[in-house]
């Protein structure tokens, strides 16, 4: 495995989920709000928090669920995208696409590990046949 490219792709999915963290907490208490003066629904921000640690240590089952989590934030961000106003339906396109390159930068790492992990099988099958 090339290690620049694995340290680029954790780094740039780093990156996205903090920055999407930062997004859902701003955006609904500053930014553009539901409500004046903030909402609930900042607390969106919260599920990101639980795969960040596993995130930093590079964990690959973290980084596999973390892929079906963040799937949400695209769906809502393209949703208030296309159906939000002004300020709010540009912060859910930027939602949309920092959920987009998390999702792409994790699919990317976890690859060839589990490439890695289907030839093994393949030879222990193989070996078992024997």
């Amino acid at each position: 495995m090339n290690e620049r490219r694995q340290r680029l792709l954790h780094c740039g999915a780093l990156a996205a989920l903090l920055a999407l963290v930062c997004l859902c907490f701003a955006w609904e208490l500053a930014l553009a709000p539901l409500r004046p003066h903030g909402s609930w629904l900042a607390l969106k921000a919260v599920p990101l928090l639980l795969p960040l640690r596993g995130i930093v240590r590079r964990d690959l089952y973290t980084m596999q669920w973390s892929s079906f989590l963040i799937l949400a934030y695209v769906a809502e961000g393209v949703v208030r995208g296309m159906t939000d106003r002004g300020l709010s339906s540009t912060l859910g396109w930027i939602e949309t696409a920092l959920a987009a390159v998390f999702f792409l930068c994790v699919l990317c790492f976890v690859h060839p590990y589990k490439r890695a992990a289907r030839a093994l099988a393949q030879q222990a099958l193989r070996k078992a046949a024997e």
